[in-house]
């Protein structure tokens, strides 16, 4: 089956810097995309793609697992608000040292836990991020996936 105008399609994991640039670029030439990066202003980013109607899948992260995982928490945050109550939240994650942002991944179970909690406090200023290979290790990261890992 043909994919867009070019038969085309484009799958876009770049720096987050790009984000909003490229998924332009890839509306005004009706190139459609996935774009699995996270970064870039989330909220204009999803505003041009509507102006342009343009065919699109964003997602911070393509994983099966974390994917129903993270729907897993926004069902339990809509139908359980506040279940978490009165404890006390965390979220660490840890990415390879090149990772120039916060995990998308990371926010949106922020997003989720913050609902859960009750809690307007519990923002992505909480999420402790980890880039370094030495405490990458003792997070439980394994030496052979330094160079390119997310958990």
């Amino acid at each position: 089956e043909k994919v867009g105008e070019n038969n085309l399609l484009a799958i876009d994991y770049t720096h987050p810097s790009a984000v909003n640039g490229n998924a332009k670029f890839y509306a005004e030439k009706k190139i459609p995309f996935v774009m699995g990066t996270t970064g870039g202003d989330r909220e204009q980013l999803m505003k041009d793609m509507e102006d342009a109607s343009a065919s699109a899948v964003i997602a911070p992260n393509m994983g099966k697992q974390i994917v129903a995982l993270q729907a897993g928490l926004e069902d339990l945050a809509k139908k359980f608000p506040s279940a978490f109550g009165g404890y006390t939240l965390h979220t660490r994650e840890s990415h390879q040292k090149t990772k120039a942002d916060t995990s998308g991944t990371a926010k949106a179970v922020v997003d989720s836990l913050k609902t859960l909690s009750g809690s307007p406090d519990y923002t992505y200023d909480d999420i402790e991020m980890i880039r370094d290979d030495g405490e990458s290790l003792d997070f439980g990261v394994k030496e052979e996936y330094m160079n390119g890992h997310a958990f």
